[in-house]
């Protein structure tokens, strides 16, 4: 594949593209005459590679721009989100969301050639735009790839007094957990751990009569016998979907009772906590029982 087309004034006139055009969003000026497409980068990654040599020294990659870098279960966002040193000209692009921070060296890595805050700090960051559900989905994820620790959280929301969102952060910070699966499943395990329902255990072991391990649940209730699984687009492809019956009758040929959700579900906690509640019940839970 061509690398990126850089453009002088001269060459971008007879390429038939207008100054104004050169100033707009779908460009990056790397030098005093020298313009880059954005939209000719081979992928995302380097699109920001480039952006990021047009941007100042201190500049790195935040919110939810850093979260999908480092592997969060987050979507790129449409703009671009950009922390800087705090200082009395900001730069202004349209493709920017600029942020003004005060990070130390331990909030800022290196991830691929690219600077983004750190997994804590991208937390933290996010905290204050998300729900607590999707901050634990995110946390989960930033734990599951191994870009976050509890220790280094913990330290990162000690200094944390006074900062936007630190509440919230700090009292979903107990609840993640590297064994989610998927945002799905972050989502799930959040709505029931806030209910009034027993915590769910996520990846429980479903063992055989001989006590070997057949299959894995999403999320579950030993005690009980109760599993909640998520099924996913994936799940509907021919081998997925053969994978998953034996799975389900495995999970039923051990007495578990199994709950399929789907992504009609994730709008909000009622279904999946009614459901879960009425299959609890029917295993013998009682409010109180923990």
């Amino acid at each position: 594949m061509a690398p990126p087309q850089l453009f002088t004034t001269a060459t971008a006139r007879s390429a038939g593209i207008t100054r104004a055009q050169l100033r707009g969003p779908g460009f990056v000026r790397l030098a005093h005459d020298l313009v880059v497409r954005l939209d000719d980068a081979i992928d995302v990654r380097e699109r920001l590679q480039l952006l990021a040599t047009a941007l100042p020294a201190d500049a790195v990659y935040s919110h939810g721009t850093a979260a999908a870098l480092l592997g969060a279960a987050v979507d790129a966002p449409a703009r671009i989100h950009v922390a800087l040193t705090p200082r009395r000209v900001v730069p202004q692009r349209a493709e920017l969301v600029v942020h003004q921070r005060g990070l130390t060296a331990a909030d800022v890595v290196v991830h691929r050639g690219l600077r983004v805050t750190s997994a804590a700090q991208t937390y933290l960051d996010l905290a204050s735009t998300v729900t607590a559900a999707e901050l634990v989905a995110v946390g989960d994820a930033l734990m599951r790839v191994g870009h976050l620790d509890g220790d280094e959280l913990a330290t990162r929301l000690q200094r944390a007094d006074r900062v936007r969102g630190v509440v919230r952060a700090r009292a979903c910070a107990p609840r993640l957990n590297p064994l989610a699966q998927s945002r799905p499943e972050s989502l799930l395990r959040y709505w029931l751990a806030v209910s009034d329902l027993p915590d769910p255990e996520p990846q429980v072991a479903v063992c055989d009569r001989w006590g070997r391990t057949v299959a894995h649940g999403d999320l579950g209730y030993r005690r009980w016998k109760v599993l909640l699984e998520y099924d996913g687009t994936q799940h509907a492809s021919g081998d997925q979907f053969d994978r998953d019956v034996d799975r389900y009758s495995l999970m039923a040929a051990g007495g578990w009772l199994v709950l399929r959700f789907a992504r009609r579900h994730l709008g909000g906690p009622g279904p999946v906590v009614s459901r879960t509640r009425a299959a609890l019940l029917s295993r013998g839970w009682r409010p109180g029982l923990g």
